[in-house]
């Protein structure tokens, strides 16, 4: 057991002091890469503390991939700085980049790296002109404002906006009493994480988004995987398990890309409104999508009160602006009122800037500049796969969001793709990390996903043709 020391002197908190005191004790080498970390019951024992400042100190620390977490096995340290000495070796499953798994230290030897990253986005359409102007403009017409806190749930103008806003693009319905302002996912899932503790078993996508899924499991929730196929979740599977919450991406469900039909997503609102459950969900590409209309989202479907719905800026707009947006059911809204010490809203500023930027319009017409752009790209990247791989390869997925799936018609395994491509300079993405049993992607032909967001197709052809050379024992198999 290693030693931590809390001051009571000390003007820091004491989650903070935790974080702290451990992230240098993993820096340091003095809790080696791969030890298993102290439950959060063993320090609750050792410290004579509460469990909610370890569990916030360990959901930091899992966010900045210091500890991952091993299913059914516990919490285990990552040293990114020293040789690795240790008798366990857990897969790194924090949060999307990781299990983005990128090919491996030879790729960033090449000249030029091409990466078909599933999380990047194009630059060259981002409003950087007129974003600058709504940040101006935001401090100019609130600067009697700026030496004030604000509301912890979200500027209130702001959270109208945004009613408005996913009424109209998603159906939502809700009132701006329901909505919560965020800094991203991970602040969303930890306040879920309290909000939600009297239902302590859920039910995650197989695979699925492994930063969410951590944060459940560093909090002590029963996870139970639930299988993904062509229409998404399995419904089938999740009546037959006890779980009290379900988590899923029905508009783009990540990795696989697909997507969750009506039928099925009525079957899901009447297994949530039969067991009295509550779903997450995680709308994030739903503003992409390419070969039909949107389908409504589950929100706007679910007349129980039994969806908790989570949008965000991230994928349409900028990751660098941290801001996202969860709508509560009325239920849940009125529980929230005993849990106001976890609020913390982002930058009045930002938000100020962002209601501007919907309310003149410019928002509207961003999404349709990014909507024609990835349509092309996305368009221009399954022709020239099926021109350069032909039959060696099925593309599946593919239906919307800024990634795509394939699978290889190979024995070889994703990771020897993975190195072969990286090799020649390209770097495509396994996803391993997506799943909780690591064997669970070994059926059928291997996977792999490009993302086409954040490269040109200039770049998209000529790391296509790296790939055929990487890749040209397929023409022999």
């Amino acid at each position: 057991m290693f030693e931590i020391w809390l001051s009571e002197q000390s003007q820091d908190p004491l989650y903070l002091q935790l974080y702290t005191q451990i992230r240098q004790q993993i820096r340091s080498g003095a809790i080696l890469n791969g030890a298993r970390m102290p439950s959060v019951r063993t320090l609750q024992t050792q410290l004579h503390i509460s469990k909610t400042p370890i569990e916030t100190a360990y959901q930091m620390l899992s966010s900045e991939g210091y500890v991952v977490s091993k299913p059914r096995s516990g919490l285990y340290a990552i040293n990114a700085f020293k040789p690795e000495h240790t008798l366990v070796q857990a897969p790194i499953t924090h949060h999307i980049d990781a299990a983005l798994r990128p090919s491996s230290q030879s790729a960033t030897s090449a000249p030029h790296v091409i990466d078909f990253n599933p999380t990047s986005l194009d630059v060259q359409t981002f409003p950087f002109r007129i974003w600058r102007k709504m940040l101006n403009e935001a401090l100019e017409n609130s600067a009697e404002l700026l030496c004030q806190y604000g509301d912890p749930h979200g500027e209130y103008a702001f959270r109208t906006v945004i009613a408005d806003y996913i009424r109209q693009a998603r159906g939502v319905v809700c009132s701006p009493e329901q909505i919560i302002i965020g800094s991203g996912i991970s602040y969303s899932m930890s306040i879920l994480t309290k909000l939600l503790a009297g239902y302590p078993h859920i039910a995650m996508e197989e695979p699925g988004f492994p930063k969410v899924r951590d944060h459940f499991g560093i909090s002590g929730f029963a996870i139970t995987p639930i299988s993904i196929g062509n229409k998404g979740l399995s419904i089938e599977e999740l009546e037959r398990s006890s779980a009290q919450l379900v988590y899923v991406t029905p508009s783009h469900q990540f990795p696989t890309g697909s997507v969750i039909p009506y039928a099925e997503r009525a079957q899901l609102l009447n297994w949530a409104s039969a067991r009295k459950a509550y779903i997450i969900e995680d709308d994030y590409d739903g503003e992409f999508r390419y070969f039909s209309k949107p389908i409504p989202s589950l929100q706007s479907l679910d007349h129980q009160g039994r969806v908790i719905y989570i949008g965000t800026f991230s994928k349409a707009f900028t990751p660098a602006l941290r801001m996202n947006y969860m709508v509560l059911p009325v239920t849940l809204t009125r529980k929230m009122e005993s849990l106001q010490a976890l609020l913390s809203s982002p930058s009045r500023i930002e938000q100020w800037a962002m209601q501007s930027f919907i309310e003149q319009g410019h928002w509207f017409r961003h999404i349709r500049r990014m909507r024609n752009t990835y349509r092309k790209k996305h368009s221009t990247l399954m022709e020239k796969i099926r021109a350069h791989f032909a039959d060696h390869v099925e593309i599946t997925g593919h239906s919307a969001g800024l990634h795509i799936q394939i699978s290889v018609k190979t024995q070889l395994k994703p990771e020897q793709l993975v190195q072969m491509a990286a090799d020649h300079g390209v770097r495509i993405y396994d996803m391993r990390g997506a799943w909780m049993d690591q064997n669970a992607d070994a059926a059928g032909d291997p996977k792999v996903y490009l993302g086409f967001g954040g490269i040109s197709e200039a770049e998209m052809e000529s790391g296509l043709l790296r790939l055929k050379k990487a890749w040209s024992c397929l023409s022999e198999e």
